[in-house]
C-alpha cells in the first residue's frame, strides 16, 4: 500500500525474549500484522480510532485463515484499525506462550497508539473458538501475579474489551477437550485445567465483553458462552450476549467469503454490526 493510501499494512515483531521468561522459543515465529488507518486531513486530522486484535481459532493446533484477515477487513471498514496475530500453537509451544504473545501484541498496540492514531483506551481483543479462549484469557488474567512475573507490569497489556465468538471456555462437562490437550500438552493436570476454565477466573477486573454463539454448535457447546456470561453477570462485568438458534461451529462471518452454502446464515451475520455498535457504544 502506497504512501497516499488511507491504510497501511505493517508487519510487526513482538520482540519476546522467551528464554528470559523460562519458555521455549517457538520454532515458527508468530505472525503479527496490522492494518492501520491514517487520518484524512480534510475532516479527521488528529482523530484517535479504536483498534481490534484478531485471534483466529484452530483448537490451539493451528490458526484459521477464515477467522483472521476477513475479520480484520470487516472492522477496518468501520474505521477500526485491525491487527491479526497468528500465535504459536501445539506441538511447538504450550501454555502460557500463546498468552505471552497475545499480551505482547496488546502492549505493542498501546505503546504505539500515538503514532498509529489509536485511542489507547479502546483496544479490543476478538477471538474465535480456541482463539476465543485466548482472548478471554487476556481479560481474566491480566493482573495476576504470575502474569506480572512474565514481565507484564501495570496495565499496558490489558484489553479494554473482549469480543468472543463461539469461544472455548470451560474444561468441565462441556469442554472442547482437544483445545485443552493442545494448550497444556505434557503439563496437563487438574490444576492447570482448573486455571484455564475461564468461567472460574472472571473477576470485577475483567473488561466488558461481547459474546456470541449458536445453540446448534456441536464442536464447542453453547454452554461455554453461557457459563462465561453467567460469571460476568455474577461479577458485575458489563456484557452483551447473542445466541443464534442455527449454525454449526466455526462460522466466522457466516457469509459467502468464508463459508460454503450451509454456513451462509444472514441472521448470524448480524453479529458483526452488533459488535461494531458495541465498540462505539451505540
Amino acid at each position: 500500500m502506497g504512501d497516499d493510501d488511507s491504510v497501511f499494512l505493517k508487519e510487526l515483531d513482538l520482540g519476546i525474549d522467551y528464554a528470559s521468561l523460562g519458555l521455549k522459543t517457538p520454532e515458527k515465529a508468530p505472525s503479527f500484522q496490522g492494518l492501520i488507518l491514517k487520518n484524512y486531513d480534510e475532516y479527521c486530522k488528529g482523530r484517535k480510532r479504536p483498534a481490534i486484535l484478531v485471534l483466529p481459532g484452530g483448537g490451539y493446533g493451528f490458526t484459521s485463515q477464515r477467522e483472521a484477515m476477513p475479520i480484520a477487513l470487516e472492522f477496518l471498514a468501520a474505521g477500526i484499525s485491525a491487527f491479526v496475530l497468528h500465535y504459536s500453537v501445539a506441538p511447538d509451544v504450550r501454555f502460557p506462550t500463546e498468552l505471552v504473545q497475545a499480551y505482547a501484541a496488546v502492549r505493542m498496540i498501546r505503546e504505539n497508539a500515538e503514532e498509529w492514531n489509536i485511542d489507547p483506551e479502546q483496544i479490543y481483543v476478538c477471538g474465535f473458538s480456541a482463539g476465543g479462549h485466548l482472548a478471554a484469557s487476556t481479560g481474566v488474567f491480566w493482573n495476576r501475579d504470575w502474569v506480572r512475573k512474565l514481565g507484564f507490569l501495570g496495565d499496558s497489556h490489558k484489553p479494554n474489551g473482549l469480543i468472543l465468538s463461539y469461544p472455548v471456555i470451560t474444561g468441565g462437562e462441556f469442554a472442547h477437550r482437544g483445545s485443552f490437550e493442545n494448550l497444556l500438552g505434557d503439563q496437563y493436570s487438574d490444576e492447570l485445567v482448573e486455571l484455564n476454565s475461564l468461567e472460574k477466573q472472571v473477576s470485577k477486573d475483567t473488561p466488558r465483553c461481547f459474546v456470541w454463539h449458536t445453540s446448534e454448535d456441536g464442536g464447542v457447546p453453547v454452554q461455554n458462552s453461557l457459563l462465561f456470561a453467567s460469571a460476568l453477570a455474577n461479577n458485575g462485568v458489563p456484557f452483551e450476549l447473542h445466541v443464534y438458534p442455527h449454525g454449526e461451529h466455526g462460522l466466522s462471518l457466516a457469509n459467502e467469503l468464508v463459508c460454503d452454502a450451509s454456513g451462509v446464515l444472514p441472521k448470524v451475520q448480524s453479529w458483526v454490526p452488533f459488535a461494531k455498535e458495541w465498540i462505539f457504544g451505540r
